[in-house]
């Protein structure tokens, strides 16, 4: 039995396990597991089939670790499917759980074996939120390149990048917007890109916002108008403008010569849309370029202008009158300034010739200029006096002098002599010598006696002896001696006189005389020179002589005058410096000056006498008024003109005041000129003011726009005193009255040209109103997107205008325009581009219809054919007439019948006469136009 058991457990066995094996097979893996990446917290399948027999468990490894599932945990996140496949809830990733992600196998195994899949990656998705990095603000301006950068956070998968602007994603269709490597790049930008600008990261995990960036596309400042060089005269009033626009809104600033100009010299400020620099009264030290410079945050631009100052013609040194003798040379300095330096001249009154500076002198030779504008009348002669003209001319003015020369007698009205040093104050002891100066010099030489107190001293005492050059010598003095000495110096032209007082002492203690040191008294100052003269003074100045001796104290000036005295008067002493004003003098009164210093030691030798002047006239009455006073007088009043004010377009207000005035002044002559506008200067107009109390006067009347040369002139009936120096004004400008004359306007080109030219001439002159500054052009059509406008400068009579469409009729319209506004525009003219047209003419008054018409060749032919009907007729006329004259040949014509055939003859004439000139119109009309030969015979 138990072997029997053995036999059949063995045999069943073996017998059974070998049909098992025949049908069963080892596993094999059918579908194998594939890389995932998935979310965090998301589920997820990692799938794995495997087929087999008997059928095979399956089991999943991670990195080498066998994989915990439900099976073994019923919390286990992790479920093992029917299938083989494993499936996440959730995808655990964290610090502090086993993270899911790594790398996964299945296995499956039987009894027959096991087989092993493809290793499976299991990744989780990431996407940190932190840029690396972030678009940053830009600020470019239109047309340049804007680039905003950006690096997106790390994460995986690697995201992807796209931009949104203003929270719309970016459309990439413009060409002008690439995205590179998450760069944004704009090229070429506009105004339309300004805006705020966000940078997005996306992957699976969600998308990541940037920081915000704005991008800003500003404007360039542009220059509307530019500041325009200009050329004043000093102490007027001028203004430089410009116009900037941009955006933003450019910050404007002047500068002068690279320096930034100050409010406090200069006014500047805005006037609507200009930035005006304003100088109130211009001065030489304001002449330079003068720059206006804008800028904003992407750009700057400047434009400069350049002011030239002139400076009206001003005497530094005028004439004055002289008084010379026969054969002596008089001298009458002109000095002048200004800017540009002006030119002097001079001219003898009631004379036509002018003498320039370095002209050929005259026949003579006496008469010459010098280059600083001195005139020198050389060998004075009686011919010679007279009034002496020195002008002084410039663009920016003109000024006028007058000096009146007086010549003397050679051998009258000489100087009473001079005496060079006279006798001092003394002490001596009885029975001592005294000795008294007394050096005396004139022309003729003058004879000196002495008087004690009064009486003639010589030839009554033998102690008293005269000794070379007049000096007074006392030997063995008493005390009856004592008293007051005076030398007299007489000659025929005068006397002079010089007195010291001498004291006679018993005792030889007393004694306190130091004698006279000639050696060292001060030396003669320089000739005195005249600085100003009036009706009761004269103004001196002189230097200094020889430093001899103690130092100067103080000066003494002797004075002469004519029909005054006989001798020579002390007018100043204690003067302490090398200049004074003598006054209390007589008008219309000769004088000579000599100048004394005086020192320590004394009273020093006299100066050279100064030249002869006369102080001025006063007024006299009214009966027997002398006209060489009244033209001497009115040429020494001094009219000062001050800065002519602008009231309108049409008046300026003239002020004035005067020095040195008379009573002869009836009223003033205001002289005004137009110096703009013009070839040249206009001849003078004038208007009196007959109040002589007044200083003022409107000017009405005038033009508008013009600059104005204005003088102010004293007068008393028909004598007239020196003018003003001249000023200028230019009267307020207006927009143009009249529109531009002479207006053409041409085709350019084929028939399919898209261009016209346009031409004209300015307005009238005396109805521009101003400077004209620009033209307008307008090419208006029926529809404002065919407009077209342009403007040009003032010194352009001509210009292409472009961009016009075939087919649209335009009107062309010009005007002009000044600093005031645009002025009336000329005669709108039509034209269609592509039609057959030649050219379109106005005249002043836009009427030349007539001659186009004129012009047109079938004009021509048809009254050519006219006029070939009219020949014929008249000839057949003629025939008609010449028979019937034959058949009354034999008949006696009488007056009357004549008559009338001379009437007929000269209508005749008449029609040939306008048929000829007809004619001649015809063939001058066809040889412009070349389309028809048309012969007339």
């Amino acid at each position: 039995q138990e072997a029997l058991l053995t036999w059949l457990v063995q045999h069943v066995t073996d017998e059974g396990w070998s049909r098992v094996r025949q049908e069963d097979s080892p596993p094999r893996i059918v579908e194998h597991p594939s890389d995932l990446i998935v979310s965090k917290g998301e589920p997820a399948t990692l799938n794995c089939k495997a087929e087999g027999r008997p059928t095979p468990t399956v089991e999943w490894y991670k990195d080498g670790e066998r994989v915990e599932t439900d099976r073994d945990n019923p919390r286990s996140h992790r479920m093992l499917l029917p299938s083989g496949s494993l499936f996440f809830l959730r995808i655990v990733h964290g610090r502090r759980s086993k993270p899911d992600d790594g790398s996964y196998v299945c296995v499956a195994r039987n009894y027959l074996g096991d087989a092993v899949s493809r290793n499976a990656s299991l990744e989780v998705a990431l996407l940190r939120d932190d840029f690396r990095q972030n678009p940053q603000n830009s600020v470019v301006a239109v047309g340049e390149t804007a680039t905003l950068e950006c690096q997106p956070p790390r994460g995986h998968p690697e995201p992807t990048t796209f931009w949104r602007k203003d929270k719309a994603r970016l459309d990439l269709k413009d060409d002008r917007i690439t995205v590179r490597g998450g760069k944004l790049t704009i090229s070429n930008t506009k105004k339309t890109d300004t805006g705020i600008y966000v940078c997005v990261a996306a992957n699976m995990v969600g998308e990541r916002e940037s920081e915000k960036a704005q991008l800003s596309v500003f404007e360039r400042p542009v220059f509307v108008q530019r500041p325009v060089n200009q050329v004043v005269l000093v102490d007027e009033s001028l203004e430089f403008r410009c116009q900037v626009h941009g955006d933003p809104k450019p910050t404007l600033r002047w500068k002068k010569d690279d320096v930034d100009l100050s409010r406090s010299r200069y006014e500047i400020r805005y006037e609507k849309d200009d930035f005006v620099l304003r100088i109130k009264k211009a001065s030489v030290s304001d002449q330079g370029t003068y720059v206006c410079l804008a800028e904003n945050r992407v750009g700057k631009v400047e434009a400069s202008a350049y002011l030239t100052i002139r400076e009206a013609p001003q005497f530094v040194v005028r004439p004055r009158d002289q008084i010379v003798a026969q054969g002596r040379t008089a001298t009458f300095p002109c000095e002048t300034r200004g800017k540009p330096q002006p030119t002097v001249f001079w001219q003898r009154e009631g004379s036509q010739k002018l003498l320039f500076p370095n002209q050929p002198t005259d026949e003579d030779g006496r008469v010459s200029v010098s280059v600083n504008g001195e005139l020198t009348v050389a060998s004075v002669q009686r011919a010679d006096a007279g009034y002496y003209i020195c002008q002084a001319l410039t663009v920016a003015g003109s000024i006028m002098a007058k000096a009146q020369l007086e010549v003397a007698d050679a051998l009258k009205d000489r100087p009473p002599p001079i005496i060079r040093q006279g006798p001092s104050n003394q002490t001596q002891a009885v029975g001592g010598v005294a000795l008294f100066r007394c050096q005396a010099s004139g022309d003729p030489e003058p004879s000196v006696t002495w008087r004690k107190n009064g009486v003639s001293l010589l030839g009554k005492d033998p102690r008293f002896s005269l000794q070379e050059h007049g000096s007074l010598q006392i030997q063995n003095t008493r005390l009856s001696d004592v008293g007051l000495y005076t030398c007299v110096a007489t000659s025929s032209s005068g006397q002079t006189s010089w007195s010291a007082y001498l004291d006679v002492r018993d005792s030889s203690d007393l004694i306190d005389f130091v004698s006279h040191n000639s050696t060292i008294i001060p030396g003669p100052p320089s000739k005195p020179e005249v600085t100003d003269v009036t009706k009761s003074s004269i103004s001196l100045s002189w230097e200094q002589g020889p430093e001899v001796g103690s130092p100067v104290s103080a000066y003494v000036i002797e004075a002469f005058g004519q029909s005054v005295s006989n001798s020579w008067q002390t007018v100043a002493d204690h003067v302490k410096t090398a200049e004074f004003t003598v006054k209390d003098l007589r008008p219309n009164t000769v004088y000579l000056f000599i100048i004394r210093a005086v020192n320590a030691q004394g009273l020093g030798d006299p100066s050279p006498m100064s030249e002869p002047v006369r102080t001025q006239d006063i007024s006299p009455t009214a009966q027997g008024v002398d006209h060489r006073r009244v033209q001497k007088e009115l040429g020494d009043v001094v009219v000062n003109m001050h800065n002519p004010v602008v009231i309108s377009s049409t008046s300026v207000q003239v002020t004035w005041t005067v020095e040195n005035p008379s009573q002869f002044i009836q009223g003033y002559r205001v002289l005004f000129r137009q110096t703009s506008g013009l070839p040249s200067p206009g001849p003078w107009q004038i208007q009196d003011l007959k109040v002589a109390s007044e200083r003022n006067i409107t000017l009405s009347g005038l033009k508008k726009g013009i600059v104005y040369e204005i003088k102010v002139r004293p007068y008393f009936n028909e004598f007239q005193g020196a003018d003003s120096e001249s000023m200028t004004a230019r009267t307020m400008e207006e927009a143009p009255g009249a529109p531009p004359q002479q207006v053409t306007v041409l085709t350019i080109g084929s028939q399919n040209s898209t261009s016209i030219s346009v031409s004209w001439d300015p307005p009238p002159s005396d109805q521009q109103n101003g400077i004209i500054q620009e033209y307008k052009i307008w090419c208006l059509a029926n529809e404002t997107r065919f407009h077209v406008n342009k403007s040009v400068d003032a010194t352009i009579r001509s210009v292409v205008v472009g961009g016009l469409q075939t087919g649209v009729q335009y009107r062309v319209e010009v005007a002009a325009g000044t600093s005031a506004g645009v002025g009336v525009k000329s005669k709108p003219q039509l034209i269609t581009l592509g039609a057959e047209l030649t050219d379109i003419i106005t005249g002043s008054e836009g009427n030349n219809s007539i001659s186009d018409v004129v012009k047109q060749p079938a004009f021509i032919a048809g009254l050519g054919g006219a006029c070939w009907i009219v020949l014929m007729g008249f000839s057949a006329w003629l025939y008609w007439r010449r028979k019937k004259r034959k058949g009354l040949s034999n008949y006696v014509l009488h007056t009357g019948s004549l008559s009338s055939m001379r009437s007929q003859s000269s209508e005749m004439r008449l029609h040939l006469r306008w048929l000829k000139s007809t004619t001649k119109e015809l063939y001058s009309a066809q040889m412009e136009i070349g389309s028809i030969d048309l012969v007339c015979t």
